[in-house]
């Protein structure tokens, strides 16, 4: 739960759905943010169930995957300790394209579900060796599904009592978290890949 948290990072999206919803009524934010969530949850869900027919399909091995997805959220975090938006989320660009859906376009995809979630949840699950495994990941996209509508729901009072200096103070901390999680990915992903070469680091 926590890794999928950290790469989702709802208080990330607080800023920019405030900023995109602030003309609109309470119920139209109320709206909006279960749409966002529930979309957001869903596309997790799909590509963690689906992430084994897609590798074998691309010919893609589980330690390739876990060394892109580490690279991919360590850039992430480095844009997180330093207060910046990551493009790696969403562009400018994809961001003022999305405002007649904002729920879906930017704010579903890629803001919470992006390509560092989708990585995330289905190098989770390529750990599982049995069904019921599954069912922790699952749970965990729900919870922070949940916890990000609830997160949304109050971003007007979050984004008022905690101010800019508040947020970026937790999205660094929340960066810290994920630049370890991102290298343990790259751990990984070595491990599956050399390991003998780690072996004899090791000895």
């Amino acid at each position: 739960f926590t890794g999928i948290f950290t790469v989702v990072d709802p208080l990330g999206a607080v800023p920019l759905f405030v900023a995109m919803t602030g003309g609109l009524d309470e119920a139209s934010r109320r709206r909006i943010a279960a749409r966002a969530c529930t979309a957001a949850a869903i596309i997790l869900t799909v590509f963690s169930l689906a992430g084994g027919l897609l590798f074998k399909a691309l010919g893609i091995t589980l330690p390739a995957f876990k060394l892109a997805g580490g690279i991919l959220l360590l850039l992430m975090a480095v844009d997180m300790l330093r207060a910046q938006p990551s493009r790696t989320r969403s562009s400018p660009e994809e961001t003022s394209e999305g405002r007649e859906d904002i729920a879906i376009f930017p704010l579903a995809t890629p803001l919470l579900a992006g390509p560092g979630s989708v990585a995330t949840a289905m190098v989770f699950m390529g750990r599982s060796t049995a069904w019921w495994q599954a069912i922790p990941v699952i749970g965990a996209v729900l919870l922070t599904a949940a916890i990000s509508y609830g997160l949304l729901r109050g971003s007007a009072l979050i984004d008022r009592l905690l101010g800019r200096t508040g947020m970026n103070v937790l999205n660094r901390v929340m960066g810290l978290i994920l630049a370890a999680i991102a290298m343990q990915f790259v751990l990984d992903g070595l491990a599956g890949a050399f390991p003998s070469l780690l072996g004899a680091a090791h000895a």
